[in-house]
């Protein structure tokens, strides 16, 4: 009986992570799409790169980098990161492209 409560928790458990990935991804998305829109940018694409539990500034939280492509004249592809901490974005960094 506490076996079964145990196994539906962590059903429960799996599902709302999942679920909470999938929300965060959406986000990534809309937000990378916003600031390509603001900077003139064509999105080509964004992927989940991976997840940290430490900051390269040393301060320990979990965290999701999302890696976008885009595109400035058509025919180039730069790569900028989204770091995001559940549903609330730290940091867009765009590295420089041409104009």
């Amino acid at each position: 009986m506490i076996g079964n409560l145990f196994t539906i928790l962590a059903l429960f458990f799996i599902a709302f992570v999942f679920w909470q990935q999938r929300q965060q991804a959406e986000l990534a998305k809309i937000i990378a799409a916003k600031k390509c829109k603001q900077l003139d940018l064509q999105l080509l694409n964004i992927a989940l790169k991976k997840h940290c539990a430490r900051t390269p500034d040393g301060r320990w939280y979990w965290h999701s980098i999302y890696q976008f492509e885009f595109s400035s004249l058509g025919d180039d592809c730069y790569q900028g990161q989204l770091i995001m901490r559940g549903l609330s974005l730290i940091q867009v960094k765009v590295p420089p492209h041409r104009m």
